[in-house]
């Protein structure tokens, strides 16, 4: 089994120029600029956030809660939104009877 896909893109000509002066300069292979270029991009525009303690500590908390069994399903809370927004309302006191 393959561990990696072909991909195959097109450049603008100053482009490609740009790319094969750096490659060649850096003594890179097509990949390997590319898979880099890639690794920049996903970096700088999907930033890896770390949780902090107080939200590690409060994911722990909530799987131990999840195996105790102390969770809604999903059906649970839409019935429950649902039903909430079924409650009869008074009639507004402004109305006027019919006559």
């Amino acid at each position: 089994m393959r561990t990696r896909q072909t991909l195959t893109i097109s450049l603008p000509p100053v482009m490609l120029k740009e790319f094969e002066r750096v490659r060649k300069a850096e003594n890179r292979t097509n990949s390997e600029l590319v898979r880099e270029a890639l690794r920049h991009y996903f970096s700088s525009r999907l930033p890896v956030v770390a949780a902090t303690k107080a939200e590690l500590a409060r994911i722990a908390a909530g799987r131990v809660e999840i195996r105790r069994g102390d969770y809604v399903t999903i059906d649970e809370l839409l019935h429950g939104l649902d039903a909430t927004n079924r409650k009869a309302r008074r009639k507004s006191s402004a109305e006027a009877p019919r006559t």
